[in-house]
């Protein structure tokens, strides 16, 4: 099978409940909210004035809204974030720097490999694979289009290997930034060129691409989120999210339920958490 018709097959079989569709809407309406309480794209001075607690607190230790948001929703390989705290510790105390490397992420004459290869390293524990950089890089920059919240070159160069075919770029020659930019471009050639995909938010195709053709050191998966097709370790609100999708499948299937009225009750879960306890309650009562 070709790998055209083998990514059309997977495709077709993706995410038929939208419960994942669903999942990413929460977390980009939660990206809109973080982009609202730092709007640095928007006004490059919010910049200087950016509170050390809010990257991370001391006395107790404790991660900041900022480093939070991203721990908790751009996790999509299931890396574990144990010990980011240091780094997290280490942006505190060298905030100037901070600052700095946030203005090169936010300008639009960088491309996005200036951006990966800005000194990132000077803060520890952000060099290596600079994943704690691609991470602000793609919150300030995903409505663009440009960037995937794929955050490790390795994985970005296996999703290539496994859609596009074997990459002929010879890392070696390239800097970091180089190659995550190449990788990436790649990647969005065949999204924005694959009509089934065109459309699709890149948060939902990196998504896909984790669910369909997990990397090798992406971790394991048991045995019921296989089943789900999720690539990210699962949460107690994407279980929530689960078992909603699963009763309004149900009420749909009984007839009780409209096509109409599953959307609405789908974007009722998104738009007001607070009322999602009382939702689930009126829905169940309507089960036959």
């Amino acid at each position: 099978m070709s790998k055209s018709s083998l990514l059309q097959q997977k495709i077709e079989a993706f995410d038929k409940a939208t419960a994942i569709k669903c999942e990413v809407n929460l977390v980009l309406g939660a990206l809109k909210g973080f982009r609202q309480k730092f709007p640095f794209a928007e006004n490059l001075a919010s910049i200087e004035w950016l509170d050390p607690d809010r990257l991370f607190k001391v006395n107790p230790d404790q991660v900041g809204e900022f480093f939070g948001f991203l721990e908790k929703n751009l996790n999509l390989s299931g890396t574990s974030t144990q010990n980011s705290s240091n780094a997290y510790r280490n942006a505190r105390l060298q905030i100037k720097d901070l600052k700095n490397l946030l203005r090169i992420s936010v300008d639009d004459r960088k491309s996005l490999a200036q951006k990966i290869d800005a000194p990132w390293e000077r803060i520890g524990g952000f060099g290596q694979d600079k994943v704690v950089a691609k991470k602000i890089i793609y919150c300030f920059n995903y409505e663009k289009g440009t960037v995937l919240p794929v955050f490790g070159n390795q994985h970005l160069r296996h999703f290539v290997n496994r859609t596009v075919g074997t990459a002929t770029l010879k890392p070696k020659y390239l800097s970091l930034g180089q190659e995550y930019e190449h990788y990436t471009s790649e990647l969005l050639n065949l999204k924005n060129n694959f009509l089934p995909t065109k459309g699709w938010d890149t948060l939902y195709f990196a998504r896909f691409l984790y669910a369909e053709f997990p990397p090798p050191d992406s971790e394991p998966q048991t045995s019921s989120e296989r089943s789900r097709g999720s690539g990210m370790v699962v949460t107690e609100e994407q279980l929530d999210l689960q078992g909603f999708m699963k009763l309004l499948g149900e009420l749909q299937k009984q007839g009780v339920l409209s096509g109409e009225e599953f959307r609405e009750s789908r974007d009722l879960w998104v738009r007001q958490p607070d009322e999602r306890e009382a939702l689930m309650l009126r829905l169940k009562k309507l089960v036959l």
